[in-house]
C-alpha cells in the first residue's frame, strides 16, 4: 500500500513538473512575441576616431548610360534613417530632420582654440527634405541629401551636421544614446582622378638639386571639377594650417591616357613646371578574388619646383619634386551601387 501511494505521489509530481515546464516554455515563447526595445529613431552614421562619419559621394551623379542625373557638380547621398526594435514597425512614422548645432562643440572638443583646424559647416552646399517617412512594415527610410559641389574649396574640412528633431507631438522619440540621433557627415566628393596616391616614387628635394631627393609616402588629390583635382605641394598635407596657399592643380585630358596640365594660382609659391606630366589608366582583375578589379591611375613625368614662404618668417625655402604617383581603387564588381562598389 505504501509503495502504491509513493508511486502515485511521484507520478503526480512528474505531471506537475511537466505542466509547469510547458507553461514556462509557452510563457517564454509568448514573451518574444512582444516588443523588447523602444522604437527609437536614429541615423545609420557611425562616427570614426575624429568624431565624424566619412562619406564618399561622386562629384557628379550619373545614370547607367553615363549621363548626368542632376548636372555637372551635382550629386546626392541617401542617409539611412532607422527605427529600432525587435518587432517590425506597424505604422507610418514621419521623422523630422533639421540642422544640428553640435559642430561647435565637436570642433572645440577636438581642436580647442586652434580654429584653423576646425571642421566647416557645408550646409550652403547641401539641401535635404525636412521630413522623411518610415512606412508601416518597414524599419528604414532613406533621407535624400542633395549636393551642389560647384565651386567648393576642398582645402576646407567640410562636415554636414544634421539631427532627428525631438517633439512630443511628432509621435516618436529620437534615440537617447549619444550621437545616434545625429549625423556628422564628413563629405568627400570624388571624381575619376581624386584619392590617395602612393607617392614613394615622387622624389622631393630641398632646393633644386635632386641628387639626394627622397620619396614621399602619399599625396591626396582633392576634387575641383569633373576632370580636375588639386594636391598640396611637396610634403604639405591637411595638417598644415596654411595648406590652402600650396595647392597645385592637375587637369586630366579625356581618355585612358594623355597629358596632365599642372599649375598653381598662388604667385607667392613661385611654382614652375616643364609641362610634360602625363597619365595612363589600366585595370587588373584580382587573381584570388576575380570579382575584385584593381583600377590604377599612374601620373608620370611630374616635375615642378616651388618655395615654402610661410614656415619660417621672412625666409623662402625652395623645393623640387620629380617622379610619378599611382592611385589604386579596388572595385567590387558584384555591387552595382557606384559609391559602395569602391573599397575606400
Amino acid at each position: 500500500m505504501i509503495t502504491v501511494m509513493r508511486n502515485h505521489i511521484l507520478k503526480s509530481l512528474l505531471i506537475a513538473v511537466s505542466v509547469t515546464t510547458m507553461l514556462s516554455l509557452v510563457s517564454c515563447n509568448d514573451e518574444w512575441k512582444e516588443e523588447q526595445y523602444e522604437h527609437f529613431i536614429s541615423f545609420r552614421a557611425p562616427l570614426d576616431d575624429n568624431g565624424v562619419t566619412a562619406i564618399y559621394v561622386p562629384y557628379s551623379r550619373h545614370n547607367d548610360a553615363g549621363e548626368y542625373l542632376y548636372g555637372e557638380g551635382r550629386s546626392n547621398y541617401l542617409l539611412p534613417t532607422i527605427v529600432s526594435g525587435s518587432t517590425t514597425n506597424q505604422s507610418d512614422i514621419v521623422v523630422h530632420v533639421a540642422h544640428s548645432d553640435t559642430l561647435v562643440d565637436l570642433n572645440y572638443q577636438r581642436f580647442q582654440n586652434r580654429k584653423e583646424l576646425y571642421y566647416v559647416d557645408m550646409s550652403d552646399y547641401a539641401t535635404y527634405p525636412s521630413t522623411t517617412t518610415i512606412k508601416a512594415g518597414e524599419d528604414v527610410s532613406l533621407l535624400d541629401i542633395q549636393f551642389d559641389f560647384r565651386g567648393i574649396d576642398m582645402s576646407k574640412k567640410w562636415v554636414l551636421p544634421i539631427e532627428v528633431e525631438s517633439n512630443e507631438s511628432y509621435g516618436y522619440a529620437p534615440h537617447p544614446r549619444k550621437h545616434y540621433a545625429k549625423a556628422m557627415l564628413r563629405i568627400y566628393p570624388y571624381n575619376n582622378f581624386s584619392g590617395n596616391y602612393a607617392a614613394t616614387t615622387l622624389k622631393l628635394a630641398n632646393g633644386y638639386d635632386t641628387s639626394e631627393a627622397i620619396g614621399m609616402e602619399t599625396s591626396r588629390a582633392y576634387v575641383v571639377d569633373e576632370n580636375t583635382v588639386f594636391f598640396y605641394a611637396g610634403n604639405i598635407d591637411e595638417t598644415r594650417t596654411d595648406r590652402a596657399n600650396y595647392k597645385i592643380f592637375a587637369r586630366f585630358s579625356e581618355g585612358d591616357q594623355g597629358g596632365v596640365e599642372l599649375w598653381a594660382e598662388n604667385p607667392d609659391m613661385q611654382f614652375v613646371t616643364d609641362g610634360k606630366a602625363s597619365f595612363r589608366i589600366y585595370d587588373r582583375v584580382d587573381e584570388v578574388q576575380p570579382y575584385l578589379v584593381h583600377h590604377y591611375i599612374i601620373l608620370n613625368n611630374i616635375s615642378y619646383s616651388f618655395v615654402d614662404y610661410t614656415s619660417v618668417t621672412g625666409v623662402e625655402l625652395p623645393y623640387t619634386a620629380e617622379g610619378s604617383m599611382t592611385l589604386e581603387r579596388k572595385i567590387n564588381t558584384q555591387i552595382p551601387n557606384e559609391d559602395q562598389a569602391i573599397e575606400w
